[in-house]
């Protein structure tokens, strides 16, 4: 493909996954295949197994770059009864005892051409030789484009016209609810809060003819870099090494701000009023790191209770700021107070946010204001 011929509005992966959990539940959508068009890392491979568990049927992925054509097209044998060769089809295939399930075609764009053909058939006619897939199955393929920076071929138009496409975007706000989820380090989601267009790098990369850059899935191992317990050194070498050295320049001179800045324990320590004001940070980094760092730390309903005081505070901040008056506090409030009793409905602790005054003010305020019904 040249330029960008995905002439079709960009969705998030979260919208991706509504949208193929409506096809699959729809019987005769379901026959029709779908193609999931994005850059590394967004979540395509995953989302495709959200949506089996969420029906709970069995999924076959197919990482095409790594099998054979004779692998998808079965191997040949002579029938001496029938007297003619004939296939048999491989046994990753679904048969009749699995009549319905998710059938996953990964890397389609990037396979090899003779092998593209077979799995063309299983798009375009539901078969590939003898073999049927059962009617109760989906197909869903994803592949890069070649403006993804991937190795890709041509999808032709009669190919193109037998699917639905979704062009899957990187999205901070998915991303980020896929870091709470699963619980990424604090200072990865405060960092991209405050930096989304960090997220994913592609075109900087590409622009530049660099090998190693930013994407969600490299913030993922970063976060899994930062919960190891690697020292310091071996941290920057292992951070440099996956998304690039100017990234990771950047995001460990907001590191040593957030270190410094927001001592989320001493916090939760503190009584609340004026030592608990003195402890709170100054600058738009540490504030989202207090944000996502009370988050991580509220397991038990005492820290979600004093976490609610804590995030009670921020907007006290606004007379000691001077020049940094700008800073979002009501933001910041308004986002940990969703996150926090998103964090507390997630693990049965409902009851220490309502119980809490400080969550009761919070919302006596907002109805004040306008803003909560």
């Amino acid at each position: 493909m040249n330029g960008n011929p995905l002439n079709i509005p960009p969705v998030s992966i979260a919208t991706a996954k509504a949208a193929l959990i409506e096809q699959y539940a729809h019987p005769r959508l379901r026959q029709r295949a779908t193609m999931l068009w994005g850059p590394r890392g967004v979540g395509k491979s995953s989302v495709v197994r959200q949506v089996a568990a969420h029906f709970g049927v069995p999924l076959v992925d197919l990482r095409l770059t790594t099998i054979e054509p004779v692998d998808l097209r079965g191997a040949i044998y002579a029938d001496d009864v029938q007297g003619k060769t004939v296939w048999f089809p491989p046994e990753f295939l679904p048969g009749a005892d699995q009549p319905e399930g998710l059938l996953f075609l990964d890397e389609l764009t990037a396979a090899d051409q003779r092998l593209q053909i077979s799995a063309y058939s299983l798009i375009l006619d539901r078969r590939v030789g003898h073999y049927r897939l059962p009617d109760g199955w989906q197909v869903v393929a994803a592949g890069n484009a070649s403006f993804h920076g991937a190795v890709s071929h041509d999808m032709g138009t009669a190919l193109a016209d037998r699917m639905f496409h979704f062009n899957v975007q990187t999205a901070i706000d998915a991303f980020l609810a896929h870091a709470i989820a699963h619980q990424f380090a604090p200072e990865v989601m405060a960092y991209l809060r405050v930096r989304p267009d960090r997220l994913d790098d592609t075109q900087a990369q590409l622009a530049n003819d660099h090998l190693v850059g930013a994407s969600p899935r490299g913030w993922e191992d970063v976060s899994s870099v930062l919960q190891s317990g690697l020292g310091a050194a071996a941290q920057r070498v292992f951070v440099q090494g996956r998304i690039g050295a100017a990234n990771a320049a950047e995001f460990f001179g907001v590191l040593r701000e957030l270190q410094a800045g927001t001592d989320v324990l001493r916090l939760l320590a503190a009584q609340r009023g004026p030592e608990t004001l003195a402890l709170l940070p100054r600058t738009l980094d540490g504030l989202y790191g207090l944000v996502y760092g009370l988050l991580a730390a509220c397991t038990e309903a005492p820290a979600l209770a004093r976490a609610l005081e804590i995030v009670e505070q921020l907007p006290e901040l606004r007379g000691q700021l001077g020049s940094q008056a700008a800073l979002p506090l009501r933001e910041a409030q308004t986002l940990a107070m969703e996150l926090l009793l998103q964090r507390a409905l997630e693990t049965g602790l409902e009851g220490a946010v309502l119980d809490s005054p400080a969550y009761q003010r919070y919302t006596d305020q907002r109805r004040r204001d306008g803003l909560q019904a």
